[in-house]
């Protein structure tokens, strides 16, 4: 077992937060990278120790491996981080970190391999016996053959990149005279965002629930999981809302879930954090899509409704101790819902928005968690993904939850972008969210931009009352320092190095 004594959090953001929070919660120190963009990041300012490693653009700074490993040996780093994003599924990557005599925090070079190619996985699992949804078994090289298969599965079909993810390289084919068009379309996205163009071909499930299973392992080979999560509210094939537990599963259900989950896992020797996807169809059946092999957005509704710190865990299992926690030892307590706030326009299907911070107020109070990585007054930049922050509410059940989530929403008070938020709340007052009948089509059955309008307008008379506020305390202010009155602030906490490589 070897001890990690200082940290690289090869990230950025409310996910580089996270992290490091935790990190100095176990006295390990932490050093961020960032990019120009990110020069006046709140995670930049938390880390001990701070690099510059390139210009905005992720390729040539948050990408850049090479350069990552470098300032863990020029700053005497033990281990690096990842968070999710960027080089968090990158196996060469996890490869060189391991080859620089560095511990990576996550699973092995050779499971991100298998789990990264979406046709490897299946084969994985398939030594297991784990449902999957009907389709090809390997990727598509004659077309007639190809189209030969889908009539026996059956139309719709879904066309997926082998090496996707994100929802890209992703094409629904509703028959046989759309198919050439769609495949074209599949394999010329999935060779652009991920440099293979292989596809594969599966049933489409038409009203499906997405429901993934939180696992953990050591490598000692012990593996639990740590129950579901509901991620089936999304926008362009990715999630906006999740909660935990899903109301659309039994606990028969719950447990097989589990179990196939720990199984996937086993079957590439996993250990760190990762998450098993399944998707559930309309009579219960449940069906393997993919595993993650890193720590998932959503992971803060899995703590709260079991009390682990996930990325505590996988320190400990980075380190080489065996898992102190067994299956019978976990219960879920309570229910908890993360909505994503990204600086989208959902009036406007949900373009992305750039700007600055004019207003940003957060939400407080009992069951209310806020993971982001913004100030006042700091710019969504054009370079990275749109979130802002992640908001996590916890109650006693899921109501309670949900009319916590509507008072949160109500709270964070933000102008300079358009956000998710009322999109949101709109989603939470929804009688088909509430009465838990939804599935991934929410979006597209349930939502028109128009519906936003009387939401937006009650938002942008609060934000008004706010800044008015806001105008009269600095007013207020302004009188007390002429009169000699203004107190003095102490020094803000300064890092201990700030550095450019």
């Amino acid at each position: 077992m070897r001890s990690i004594k200082k940290i690289l959090v090869a990230n950025r953001g409310e996910i580089a937060l996270r992290i490091m929070r935790t990190a100095r919660e176990m006295n390990i120190a932490t050093v961020a990278v960032f990019s120009e963009a990110d020069r006046k990041s709140p995670h930049v300012r938390y880390a001990d120790e701070a690099v510059c490693i390139g210009p905005a653009p992720s390729s040539e700074s948050y990408l850049r491996g090479d350069k990552i490993i470098q300032v863990c040996k020029d700053l005497n780093v033990d281990a690096i981080h990842p968070g999710y994003g960027f080089l968090s599924e990158n196996a060469g990557f996890a490869k060189m970190v391991q080859e620089a005599g560095l511990i990576f925090i996550g699973p092995s070079p050779e499971a991100i391999e298998i789990m990264g190619s979406k046709l490897a996985a299946k084969q994985a699992a398939g030594q297991y016996n784990i449902p999957m949804v009907p389709g090809t078994e390997t990727a598509i090289t004659d077309r007639t053959e190809a189209k030969t298969r889908a009539m026996e599965i059956g139309y719709p079909i879904l066309i997926k990149a082998s090496a996707g993810g994100g929802g890209k390289g992703m094409r629904v084919v509703n028959n046989e005279t759309d198919f050439d068009e769609q495949m074209d379309r599949a394999v010329s996205e999935a060779q652009t965002s991920f440099g293979d163009g292989s596809v594969f071909i599966e049933k489409y499930i038409t009203s499906p629930k997405h429901i993934e299973i939180q696992v953990l392992g050591d490598q000692h080979g012990n593996i639990i999981h740590l129950f579901e999560r509901e991620c089936s509210i999304q926008r362009r094939h990715q999630k906006v809302i999740e909660e935990a537990p899903s109301i659309s599963i039994s606990n028969e259900i719950r447990v097989e879930m589990g179990r196939c989950a720990i199984d996937v896992a086993r079957s590439c020797g996993y250990y760190g954090a990762g998450t098993v996807e399944f998707i559930l169809d309309e009579q219960g059946n449940f069906y393997f899509l993919e595993m993650n092999t890193r720590l998932q957005v959503e992971h803060p509704v899995t703590e709260q409704i079991t009390g682990v710190d996930l990325v505590k865990q996988m320190i400990f299992i980075a380190e080489g101790k065996p898992l102190t926690l067994k299956q019978t030892d976990l219960s879920i307590k309570g229910h908890a819902i993360e909505v994503r706030v990204y600086a989208e326009d959902a009036a406007n299907h949900f373009l992305p928005d750039v700007g600055t911070l004019h207003t940003y107020v957060k939400p407080a109070g009992n069951g209310v968690r806020v993971d982001d990585g913004f100030e006042l007054g700091m710019e969504i930049p054009i370079y990275y993904d749109p979130m802002i922050a992640k908001l996590i509410t916890y109650g006693a059940d899921r109501n309670e939850t949900i009319q916590k989530m509507i008072r949160a929403i109500d709270e964070y008070q933000i102008s300079g972008v358009q956000t998710t938020l009322p999109f949101c709340k709109f989603v939470m007052k929804h009688p088909v969210f509430v009465s838990g009948n939804f599935d991934t089509n929410f979006v597209s059955n349930h939502f028109q931009p128009g519906m936003l309008v009387g939401e937006i307008r009650e938002d942008a008379s609060k934000l008004a009352a706010i800044i008015t506020a806001q105008l009269m305390q600095k007013a207020d202010s302004g009188a007390e320092k002429s009169a000699g009155l203004e107190n003095k602030k102490a020094p803000g906490w300064k890092r201990r190095s700030l550095r450019n490589l």
